[in-house]
């Protein structure tokens, strides 16, 4: 029976007093009940790991483990070691889940016979406005192909957040999440689909997002460039080899996908950091330089996109200054 399955639900937790409590209380909610919960306590100093303790004497199902800080990949990576299920599922520890997500979840991959399996989210702000969808869940549930699956990542179309998802422990073997960097999921994601079906994806929206200002890529800072805009072009660059060896037809995606996050970067990195002895920043100009002509016919990028990727080509700074200008005109910090 489906409900003799063991998930271990794994939390990163660190410094989160105010809103672990909510998020425990929505996974000890779950209707699906053969659950472990691993609160991963990563060096917190403000007491949040005393809480986590306190929360385990309340269930449990609850184990709690505490390590020296080393980031959410590494607390996550931990509870994947030490947990005992035969299905994962990840959750946020300032987020929370719908009562039947798990429920949902593991009926999909039992029914489909399918290692993976994930639910929509919804995004909401600290104020309590409901945010705009990043993805769109489907009206049905569908088994979606893994080139499938790979193209709607590439688009920008695809959720490649764990925190969605429900995954059977063999596509951990001998992986784990990459440490030191943002944008993990994605980079962990794209590999495991070379070794899948596909992956289900339900209608709904079982995960809640909640949007804190100050998470690590969410910085409100003028003088703040987020390290995830270099790690996504470092996913683009693994995307295209995964494509070049696994999808071929997917190429001319991966090749705009690499574009647009070199346009990304260059669109919000700081001018004063424009400078030839940026190793990073002199690799991005040229590749944009090199890749040009080929952009400039790719059918999947857009007006605008081509239009930056000759502005680029052709005067960095002067149209990263543009750029910014343009943006505070509409009342936009860039």
């Amino acid at each position: 029976m489906a409900e003799e399955k063991l998930i271990s639900v794994i939390v990163p937790v660190y410094n989160i007093k105010e809103y672990l409590p909510r998020c425990v209380a929505s996974i000890t909610a779950q209707t699906y009940r053969s659950l472990e919960i691993i609160l991963v306590d990563d060096g917190s100093t403000d007491g949040t790991g005393a809480l986590c303790d306190e929360l385990a004497a309340s269930d449990s199902r609850i184990r709690v483990l505490h390590k020296e800080n080393g980031g959410s990949s590494s607390a996550r990576n931990l509870g994947i070691r030490q947990a005992r299920g035969e299905y994962f599922g990840f959750v946020d520890s300032d987020d929370y889940i719908s009562e039947d997500m798990y429920a949902l979840l593991m009926e999909a991959v039992t029914a489909y016979d399918c290692p993976a399996a994930q639910v929509g989210r919804d995004e909401v702000a600290a104020s309590g406005e409901r945010l705009p969808d990043i993805c769109v869940p489907p009206d049905t549930p569908v088994l979606i192909a893994a080139q499938d699956f790979m193209r709607e990542l590439l688009m920008h179309r695809g959720d490649c957040s764990f925190c969605t998802k429900l995954m059977h422990r063999s596509l951990f073997l001998n992986r784990q999440f990459p440490e030191g960097v943002l944008n993990e999921d994605f980079h962990l994601l794209i590999q495991m689909l070379t070794e899948m079906k596909g992956i289900v994806s339900l209608p709904g929206r079982c995960y809640h997002v909640f949007y804190r200002p100050d998470s690590n890529t969410r910085s409100t800072q003028k003088s703040h460039f987020s390290r995830v805009y270099a790690d996504n072009v470092d996913n683009a660059d693994l995307a295209y080899a995964l494509v070049q060896e696994r999808w071929p037809l997917l190429i001319q995606t991966a090749e705009r996908f690499g574009l647009y996050q070199r346009l990304d970067y260059l669109l919000h990195i700081p001018i004063e950091q424009m400078q030839p002895d940026n190793a990073r920043y002199r690799e991005i100009c040229v590749n944009v330089h090199t890749n040009l002509s080929a952009g400039l016919k790719n059918p999947l990028l857009t007006k605008k996109n081509k239009i930056y990727l000759l502005l680029f080509a052709a005067a960095p700074k002067l149209t990263r200054k543009f750029h910014r200008l343009t943006m505070r005109l509409r009342g936009i910090e860039a």
